[in-house]
C-alpha cells in the first residue's frame, strides 16, 4: 500500500480550515438554522449560489489539502472543477443581488437598498479576475495559491459580515466585521510570507493591498450621492 507523505500544514491549508469555519458560523443564523427549521424561504437561485460558494470554499480546503499530502497531479485535474465553480459563483452573485435589492426596497430601504447592488458586483469581478489570473499562472506556484487565498477571502466576506448577527451592540459593523475582520487574513497572510520566506511575494503585496484598499473605499464611499448615481445606473441595466 501506497504511503501518503506529507508536509507540515501550510497557511493556505489553515486559511481553508478557518474559510470553513467562518461560512458554517456566519450563515448558521441568517441561513442553515432557518434552513432546518423550515423557516427561510428564498428564489432558488439563493440555494443555488450558496452551494456554488460552498463548493468554492470546500474545494480550496481540499485543494490545500492535497498539496499538503503532494498530490499535485489529482489538484491540477480537480483545478478544472475550480474553474466551472467560480464562473458558477460569480453568475449567480447577480441575480441573488438582485433579490437582495428587491428584498430591501420592500423593507423601506429606499436607494440605499439599491446602492448595496454596486458592492456585490465589485465583489464579483474581483472574484472572477483573482480566480483567472490563478488560472493564467498555475504554473507559477507562488503566485498561483496566493491568487487563488485572495480569492477565496474576497468571497468569505459575506460570511464574516454576517458575525455581526452574534454581536449586534457593535457600531459600525460595515467596518468592523466587513472590513477589519475579513482583510485582516491578507495581513497575516503577508505577516506570514514576510516569517516564513523572508519576503512578501508581489502578489500579497500588491494585490492584497488592492483588496484592501477597495473594501476601505467602499466603506467610505457607500451611498454617497455620486455611489447613487452609478448604482442607480449599473442597477437599471441589469434588471
Amino acid at each position: 500500500m501506497e504511503s501518503i507523505k506529507t508536509s507540515k500544514p501550510s497557511y493556505f491549508f489553515l486559511m481553508a480550515i478557518v474559510g470553513l469555519l467562518a461560512v458554517l458560523i456566519g450563515f448558521a443564523k441568517t441561513f442553515i438554522i432557518p434552513i432546518t427549521e423550515g423557516s427561510f424561504s428564498a428564489p432558488g437561485i439563493v440555494y443555488v449560489h450558496g452551494a456554488f460558494t460552498f463548493s468554492w470554499i470546500t474545494l480550496f480546503f481540499i485543494q490545500t489539502f492535497l498539496i499538503n499530502i503532494n498530490k499535485y497531479r489529482l489538484h491540477m485535474t480537480l483545478g478544472i472543477v475550480g474553474v466551472l465553480i467560480a464562473i458558477g459563483t460569480t453568475f449567480t452573485m447577480v441575480p441573488v443581488g438582485l433579490y437582495a435589492v428587491h428584498k430591501e426596497l420592500g423593507l423601506g430601504f429606499g436607494d440605499t437598498a439599491i446602492s448595496g447592488f454596486l458592492g456585490v458586483l465589485t465583489s464579483a469581478l474581483m472574484f472572477i479576475s483573482l480566480v483567472l489570473a490563478g488560472v493564467i499562472n498555475r504554473k507559477n506556484g507562488a503566485a498561483h495559491k496566493r491568487l487563488m487565498l485572495l480569492a477565496t477571502l474576497v468571497v468569505l466576506w459575506p460570511a464574516w459580515f454576517r458575525f455581526r448577527h452574534y454581536f449586534p451592540d457593535i457600531t459600525r459593523p460595515d467596518i468592523w466585521f466587513a472590513v477589519v475582520l475579513a482583510d485582516s487574513w491578507i495581513l497575516i497572510a503577508i505577516l506570514w510570507d514576510k516569517w516564513k520566506n523572508g519576503s512578501v511575494h508581489p502578489v500579497l503585496k500588491y494585490v492584497g493591498a488592492f483588496i484592501i484598499l477597495e473594501h476601505v473605499l467602499e466603506v467610505l464611499f457607500f451611498d454617497t450621492p455620486t455611489w447613487r448615481v452609478v448604482a442607480k445606473f449599473i442597477h437599471q441595466l441589469v434588471s
